[in-house]
């Protein structure tokens, strides 16, 4: 069984984040795919002004007959090393495939992760690159991994002009526009619990 995880904070899941996802499906035929929300992200430093039960909501909204969710690294309540994610799950399926799907930003930063030789030694990587004038960059750093025994797999993803940032500013600054960046079940369940006001 080929299974794709993809992993962030997702706060908010946005349309961005569902068509990365769907991107990827057609062109790799997954089994089973599984959205892990992070707890707490290693390389970046996040405040989230939405409890935990939120986000992982909003995603099983978003991703509803899409992708499985998963609570497992927000219930692990600490730093959400991928490492630690992946033998979780070869627990759970230990004969199957695993594919990572990530943006290239995290590519690019992929050496730093924890444990990263042995994590490529578990997982394939899908690279999605958004922008035609980064794919050299992309290549150059799958080429570099590859020699550390990555398997990786670039795949074009239709630019996204916003971010998880940009919706809650909107959110907060009382924008109506917000709405078309998200899928309608979020854009309810966020005006229903009054997020992103603060």
């Amino acid at each position: 069984m080929k299974i794709c995880f993809f992993g962030g904070t997702f706060n908010p899941v946005h349309n961005g984040h569902i068509r990365l996802l769907e991107n990827a499906s057609k062109h790799f035929a997954f089994d089973k795919i599984i959205v892990i929300p992070t707890n707490i992200p290693p390389h970046k430093e996040v405040i989230f002004s939405v409890s935990d039960d939120d986000r992982l909501t909003m995603c099983k909204l978003a991703f509803d007959g899409m992708a499985e969710v998963s609570d497992y690294e927000i219930r692990e309540n600490t730093i959400s090393y991928t490492i630690n994610t992946i033998h979780h799950f070869k627990e759970i399926y230990p004969d199957d495939e695993f594919y990572f799907l990530m943006g290239s930003d995290m590519l690019f930063m992929f050496e730093k992760w924890k444990n990263y030789k042995e994590l490529i030694s578990l997982i394939s990587i899908v690279v999605a690159s958004r922008e035609d004038d980064e794919m050299s960059s992309v290549e150059k750093k799958k080429l570099e991994l590859e020699e550390d025994g990555a398997k990786i797999y670039i795949i074009k993803a239709e630019p996204y002009v916003v971010s998880s940032s940009l919706i809650r500013d909107k959110i907060k600054s009382g924008e109506k526009d917000f709405s078309c960046y998200l899928p309608e079940r979020v854009v309810e369940y966020i005006l229903e619990k009054k997020l992103y006001l603060e």
